[in-house]
């Protein structure tokens, strides 16, 4: 830019500043003005004007409002002022249904009648107290007992506390109840009369009846909200006549519930659970969740793993009473909406089949055992015990390795669940050595003996460590570490991979355990399934995997876990998965007992585990041509000589393992299959604890098989079993 052009630039912007001053001097003139400051009165008598004209509006409103209340509907309010409570009383939502994958019934409801008390209805301790002793005198009459919680009877003139009743008696020594520790029978009796002004009550009977309810409705929560069960399931009889009595009572009321039945308790006690009432734990830990002490809840298996979708929602009722407990209105606010029914997977005739195979074959092994443990004693032989004398439990579970749903699953010892709130019965269980509540299919961990060498197999294979030609020689011992000294059942001589899964060569696959390491042997076991949760929806063991979980470990222990011993224990259902991942060429999909959830009404799905849709939970990233051969080697055990005349006989081609595990006791017999070879539909494990001969398990899958694939039923497996 040259000096000419900068300065007619300057001249400009000095043009320019001249401008925009007089613009401001004019603007300031203008405001100054007089006109101006009269324009502004005028706006500011104009704004005082529309706030005084809202806050007329305002008050106007009110005062309308305070006459429609006040004298067009006074009365009206005036008897509603009057109402000293609005109580809001929950009705019990009815709890869904459980069947099983064909929905035949497992845990269904009935109609029951509970007569309960409702305190909205009677506020007064001595109108509760007469309304209790005129209630407890009609259910006697009608041969009706009540619920009776109080750990202390009448006997030889005075109080005594009952047989196991320290916890109870704890409680109402404790800071909430009488807060008075030391007392006697006697004296907690009177002390609760005087809490609940019963103390003028002379009958000891008497007195202790209306103590015993009043105890157990401040132990439940009785309040307005909150109704108490004074009788529960009874008579159609016992309501007619309560009914009658106590027409001008409306405290008392007769409410119909649904109660849980159990159908068929034998069936799948271990996996079906139980409903009962809360607990203080419980309760503390659900009453956010909208639960009271009276209300009931799954306890375990699948009526705990469902109850999110088993409660339903309880319903709600409004009702406005006057300060003389007068009710001026009643008023359903909010509905209550049924639980959902949850279908299993589980077949209830394949099911009837394993328990009863299972329990028939275990009997048979503890007898045979018994009869040679006579004859070795008699014979003076080396080996008196151990022989299956012991086999006192097993359990067997199915799989459809499409999906990894249980088909069935039984344990044994077994028992009738719907006994289980028979105190006798109950207590039986409890001290049955046998521990038949125990789930074993799902919970129990056991040794898996030479189950165990196809996941060593898979290992070797796709770690490239050995090929399908690979020779070990086997002279019956495999002395490679001195302190495990690994012993096999044969002298097999030279043996590659297939013939040493038939002949099940403990030399060969210690060998190539050895050679693999115990890091990568417990990985390979992890993603087929071993030593982990199988995905199942109620309680289920992790297991345990050699080296992995071990607390201590030396090198020559891995050989020994290589053939299924050590500290390796596996769940059935964990056996079961895994050989269901080999049938489905390494992919592992989630094992699972429920098929789906539906409304009550059964017309809308809530929940749908799509058997053409598995949940995959691990891929093993083993190689088909690898897998395959681990697939033939267990076909290969079905065809050697001795197995063509066991389970290898059945008609359906498989392929299996055999395992025998040692422990302290007779062995236990594992067998694991899937079948058919040439295209999967399930997998099988069967376990037999002690079982002394590894047949029996066998003949327990065959009849398991001839039910999924033959439609037989427990009477025709009675009438011809799989017999070797």
């Amino acid at each position: 830019m040259n000096q000419k052009d900068r300065k007619s630039m300057y001249k400009s912007k000095q043009n320019a500043d001249k401008i925009l001053s007089a613009n401001n001097r004019s603007s300031l003139t203008a405001a100054n003005s007089p006109n101006a400051k009269e324009e502004k009165k005028d706006n500011a008598k104009l704004r005082a004007i529309i706030c005084v004209i809202l806050l007329i509006v305002i008050f106007a409103g009110f005062a309308l409002r305070l006459f429609n209340w006040q004298i067009v509907h006074g009365e009206e309010y005036k008897e509603l002022s009057d109402a000293s409570t609005e109580n809001i009383v929950r009705s019990d939502a009815t709890r869904g249904e459980i069947l099983d994958v064909d929905g035949n019934a497992l845990a269904v409801n009935k109609t029951a009648y509970n007569i309960v008390l409702n305190k909205v209805y009677a506020r007064e301790d001595s109108e509760l107290n007469l309304i209790i002793i005129n209630l407890l005198n009609t259910l006697s009459e009608c041969n009706e007992s009540y619920i009776d919680e109080l750990p202390i009877s009448w006997q030889d003139g005075g109080f005594v506390f009952d047989e196991g009743s320290e916890g109870d008696v704890e409680y109402i020594e404790s800071p909430p109840m009488l807060n008075q520790e030391g007392l006697s029978a006697d004296e907690i009796v009177q002390k609760l009369a005087e809490r609940y002004h019963a103390d003028n009550i002379t009958d000891p009977f008497t007195k202790r009846s209306v103590v015993s309810v009043r105890y157990n409705m401040e132990k439940k929560g009785f309040s307005y909200e909150q109704v108490y069960v004074v009788a529960s399931d009874v008579s159609s009889n016992t309501v007619a006549v309560v009914s009658e009595r106590n027409q001008t009572v409306p405290a008392v009321e007769i409410r119909t519930v649904n109660e849980r039945v159990i159908k068929r308790g034998t069936l799948i006690p271990h996996i079906l659970g139980v409903v009962g009432k809360l607990d203080q734990e419980e309760y503390e830990s659900h009453k956010d969740k909208g639960y009271s002490l009276d209300d009931q809840i799954g306890k375990f298996g699948v009526e705990a793993a469902m109850e999110d979708y088993l409660r339903g929602k309880a319903g709600e009722k409004t009702i406005v009473s006057d300060s003389d407990g007068k009710v001026i209105s009643e008023q359903e606010t909010v509905k209550s909406k049924p639980g959902d029914t949850v279908y299993l997977t589980i077949n209830s005739r394949i099911q009837e089949v394993a328990a009863y195979t299972i329990a028939k074959n275990i009997r048979e092994a503890q007898k045979l055992g018994e009869r040679d443990v006579k004859n070795a004693r008699a014979n003076n032989a080396k080996q008196q015990s151990k022989l299956g004398e012991d086999c006192e439990a097993g359990a067997a579970v199915l799989l459809d390795v499409r999906d990894n749903s249980v088909i069935c699953a039984a344990s044994y010892p077994n028992y009738d669940i719907s006994r289980f709130y028979d105190p006798d019965y109950s207590q039986t269980l409890f001290n049955d050595d046998k521990v038949p509540m125990f789930n074993r299919a799902f919970e129990g961990a056991f040794a898996p003996g030479s189950t165990f060498k196809p996941c060593v197999a898979t290992a070797a294979l796709q770690e490239n460590i050995i090929t399908p030609e690979t020779t070990i020689h086997c002279d019956g011992e495999y002395d490679y570490y001195k302190d495990d000294v690994v012993h096999c059942l044969g002298n097999h001589g030279d043996q590659k991979l297939e013939s040493a899964m038939a002949h099940s060569c403990n030399v060969y696959f210690a060998e190539v355990g050895r050679r693999i390491g115990i890091t990568t042997m417990y990985m390979y076991a992890e993603k087929l399934g071993l030593g982990s949760k199988t995905g199942l929806e109620v309680t289920e063991s992790t297991g345990i995997l050699a080296g992995r979980d071990s607390t201590t470990w030396f090198e020559g222990n891995t050989v020994q876990a290589a053939i299924g011993q050590s500290d390796n224990a596996f769940t059935p259902v964990q056996l079961a998965t895994y050989a269901s991942t080999i049938a489905n060429n390494g992919v592992r999909y989630r094992t699972h007992l429920i098929r789906k959830v539906v409304n009550y009404e059964r017309d809308e799905t809530v929940l749908y585990n799509d058997p053409e849709k598995p949940e995959i939970t691990a891929r093993t990233g083993v190689s088909q041509e690898n897998i395959d051969l681990v697939k033939e080697a267990m076909h290969a055990v079905s065809q050697t000589a001795t197995m063509r005349e066991l389970a290898g006989g059945f008609p359906i081609s498989m392929g299996c393992k055999t395992g025998t595990a040692e422990n302290a006791g007779s062995d236990h017999n594992v067998f694991i299959c899937f079948a058919p070879y040439e295209k999967p539909e399930v997998a099988l494990c069967v376990l037999f604890e002690h079982g002394g001969r590894g047949y029996l398990p066998q003949q327990a899958a065959c009849d398991i098989l001839e039910a999924y694939f033959y439609g037989s039923d427990v009477n025709d497996i009675k009438k011809s079993p799989w017999k070797f």
